[in-house]
C-alpha cells in the first residue's frame, strides 16, 4: 500500500461517525445502522455467478458504504469503497 493510499484510507476511517465505526466489515448478514440510506444497487459477477451490491450513504457522516450480498461468500458484506 502506498503512503498516499494509506493516508487517504486513514482519513476516511477518521471521518466515520460512531455508528459507522461499529459496522462489522466483510461479514455477510452483519447489520448496518439506522442512519444509512440506500442510494443504488447493481449486479456483478463473482465466480461466474451474479451477486447484488447495494450502495448506502450515512446521513450522519456522509460516508459511502457498499454491501455485497453473496450467499456463497461469508466474507462478503459491508465495505468502504475506494471510489
Amino acid at each position: 500500500m502506498t503512503d498516499k493510499y494509506k493516508a487517504a484510507a486513514e482519513a476516511r476511517e477518521a471521518a466515520l461517525c460512531e455508528p459507522c465505526r461499529g459496522i462489522q466489515r466483510n461479514w455477510r448478514r452483519a447489520p448496518g445502522h439506522a442512519e444509512l440510506v440506500q442510494t443504488q444497487n447493481w449486479k456483478e459477477e463473482r465466480g461466474g455467478k451474479p451477486v447484488t451490491i447495494t450502495r448506502w450513504r450515512c446521513d450522519r457522516c456522509a460516508s459511502t458504504w457498499d454491501y455485497e450480498n453473496d450467499k456463497n461468500n461469508q466474507q462478503a458484506g459491508w465495505s468502504l469503497p475506494s471510489r
